[in-house]
């Protein structure tokens, strides 16, 4: 007896189908366990622009933390505060349009490095916006990443003046203000993140978004 294939259309239909029906705790519990620590099996994706902060080590290990329909895909540079200039303004002008996660790279004037992958492109917004796909990362000392503990829905929210990645309680896990001069970082029950920098406050030196195309 022959058995017909499945096409993998329905497959996909039926994953998509199933993701949307899911209520907003079952979409946390499934987040949480997202972690996305899998050992690669493609190579590092080519860089369609010039980092002047990225090594090829810093981008293996964030690979191993992309949300699936970033894997595999080209990094594009979207915005860079060498190119474009240190203004938050110029930063969201840059990702009208953009539909993608974002990796956003920050060099602080200690040269310590650290970020946070967003789960949508950056724009002024009155509200808190974004998904449990969302993460803050550090490098220095060591590599760590900080998924969305399902505490709160703070994902990003971006005005003029400044721009939050995580809150809670009035503190922030990544903050930046209008001028993409001054930052701060500390825990935030978003990510129950340790501070991304040695110090709360830091000055940024080099700032780059990198889209997934």
């Amino acid at each position: 007896m022959s058995v017909k294939p499945i096409k993998l259309s329905k497959i996909a239909k039926y994953i998509r189908k199933k993701v949307l029906s899911m209520s907003t705790d079952e979409y946390r519990k499934t987040s949480l366990f997202a972690t996305g620590s899998f050992e690669l099996d493609f190579p590092i994706p080519d860089l369609i622009g010039k980092t002047e902060i990225l090594t090829e080590e810093h981008r293996e290990k964030l690979c191993a933390h992309l949300p699936a329909r970033a894997e595999g895909y080209s990094w594009s540079l979207i915005f860079s505060t060498s190119q474009h200039g240190f203004a938050l303004n110029s930063l969201y002008r840059k990702m009208a349009r953009l539909e993608s996660p974002v990796l956003i790279v920050i060099e602080d004037t200690e040269h310590n490095v650290f970020g946070a992958l967003t789960s949508c492109s950056l724009h002024v917004s009155d509200h808190f916006y974004g998904t449990g796909e969302s993460l803050l990362y550090k490098f220095n000392p060591s590599f760590k990443v900080f998924h969305w503990t399902g505490e709160n829905m703070y994902f990003i929210k971006g005005n003029m003046e400044s721009l939050s990645i995580g809150a809670g309680d009035g503190r922030f896990g990544l903050w930046l203000d209008g001028d993409l001069n001054q930052g701060r970082s500390q825990h935030c029950s978003t990510y129950g993140n340790e501070p991304l920098a040695p110090q709360e406050d830091f000055v940024i030196k080099t700032l780059e978004c990198w889209a997934f195309v």
